[in-house]
């Protein structure tokens, strides 16, 4: 029995601590009117909104922040998918400056490499000029070959060879629009490469752009 009543006691005097633990804190609140409010216990009127809560000397033990409103967490969850944008976009950029630096060990490699690239664009423009010449000279033997057929039914042979050389020639041009594109692509190129590389080794920028080729 002794023992028995030793264990009520000790659970009586927890209860009592935890009950005065909880007399200590204070709840410190404003509703929505702007009422401010002390309590030993949130209260209703404050559900949702910013709360202090005090020791029993009044300094804020902790603060609870107010709920958001869906334009609050509309705009958080924005913000936060813009933090992340940017830091994947400086590790892209900090990959994108080692490879640079990676590549060229001086201003002069990008030239050479710059001329390597037109070089070689160069050469296969002039090989699709000659063969834009041949099929046009090609063109001309078939009209010819055509006018032999003036009062006659044109063979279907010569009709295909005419329509098929039509189609050599217009694929060719084009071909070759775009390879004089990209020779105006390799100098954008090598000049955005020049900037960054002076940027990143001297914190210089280049005098201009490199004279287009011609």
């Amino acid at each position: 029995m002794r023992n028995s009543g030793i264990v009520v006691l000790g659970i009586l005097l927890a209860l009592a601590a935890v009950s005065a633990s909880a007399q200590q804190r204070v709840f410190k609140c404003k509703d929505g009117k702007g009422k401010t409010y002390y309590t030993q216990t949130p209260p209703a009127e404050c559900l949702g909104k910013e709360m202090e809560e005090l020791s029993k000397q009044g300094t804020r033990v902790k603060n609870r922040e107010a709920a958001l409103t869906p334009e609050q967490i509309a705009a958080r969850d924005a913000e936060e998918k813009r933090k992340k944008e940017e830091e994947v976009h400086a590790k892209e950029e900090k990959r994108k400056n080692q490879a640079l630096l990676n590549t060229y060990s001086s201003e002069k490699d990008i030239e050479d490499s710059r001329m390597r690239a037109l070089k070689q664009a160069e050469q296969t423009a002039k090989e699709i000029d000659k063969r834009i010449a041949d099929a046009q000279k090609r063109a001309k033997d078939l009209a010819a070959e055509k006018e032999f057929y003036a009062k006659k039914p044109i063979p279907k042979k010569l009709q295909d060879d005419i329509k098929n050389n039509e189609i050599d020639i217009k694929g060719q041009q084009d071909t070759q629009a775009a390879k004089r594109k990209e020779l105006g692509e390799i100098n954008a190129k090598y000049d955005e490469d020049k900037r960054r590389y002076l940027e990143l080794t001297t914190g210089a920028k280049p005098k201009g752009p490199a004279a287009p080729q011609k």
